[in-house]
């Protein structure tokens, strides 16, 4: 019998949003997650979720705050399964775009930069489909969405996407306002999206499933 001790994974809070939406999804598929902010228990999860909702300056000033930003590149380091959601996705970056130019965790290089004013259509809130994008080599089966269909739909809401300099990690694109961009990406044990799949109804779930499954390979 596995010991959950050893499957434990941390949601990181640093207060910025939509932790309980995620530890639900986690129940509900059955994975042990705890919300912590304290650097031990992250340092010893099997696996790490960092969700957020809100602005990208406040996210990495309370980050620097609780000193966890070496804490979680340690982690994402030790090749540990790693997912960041919306706003977690985006502080994965080098640089901000968002208000001014602001430093990222800089775990991936590349830039958060905000949608082009299309009649009045920024931020993006709602459902939006996923493809494939063409540039990229990666197989979805060996990804977390694993097991969904392309342009399956997916629960938005941002007004800023992220710009990574390698095009090959990119698992998934969107096109809103007619712009396609980087809706989700995979580097190593690094797996993230902008869109929120514990707000996706069941194909965002599937997405869960497949984390469970990668941490208890």
């Amino acid at each position: 019998m596995t010991n959950e001790k050893n499957k434990k994974v941390v949601i990181v809070d640093y207060a910025m949003g939509n932790i309980f939406s995620v530890k639900l999804a986690c129940q509900k598929v059955g994975i042990c997650a705890i919300v912590s902010n304290d650097k031990k228990e992250i340092s010893n999860a099997s696996a790490l979720i960092l969700p957020g909702v809100g602005a990208f300056a406040d996210a990495m000033a309370t980050l620097e705050k609780l000193d966890l930003v070496r804490t979680i590149k340690e982690f994402i380091a030790s090749g540990r399964p790693f997912l960041g959601i919306c706003l977690g996705m985006q502080l994965l970056m080098s640089e901000s775009e968002e208000f001014g130019l602001h430093k990222g965790l800089d775990i991936i290089k590349g830039r958060v930069v905000k949608f082009p004013a299309v009649n009045d259509k920024v931020p993006q809130v709602g459902w939006n489909q996923i493809t494939k994008p063409s540039y990229s080599n990666i197989n979805w089966e060996e990804t977390l969405l694993k097991g969904l269909s392309e342009k399956d739909f997916m629960y938005f809401v941002h007004s800023f996407y992220v710009l990574p300099n390698n095009n090959n990690i990119v698992v998934s694109e969107t096109n809103y306002a007619g712009l396609n961009y980087c809706s989700s990406l995979r580097e190593k044990n690094i797996y993230a999206c902008q869109f929120h799949p514990e707000k996706s109804g069941e194909s965002g779930l599937l997405i869960y499933r497949n984390f469970y499954n990668l941490i208890n390979k």
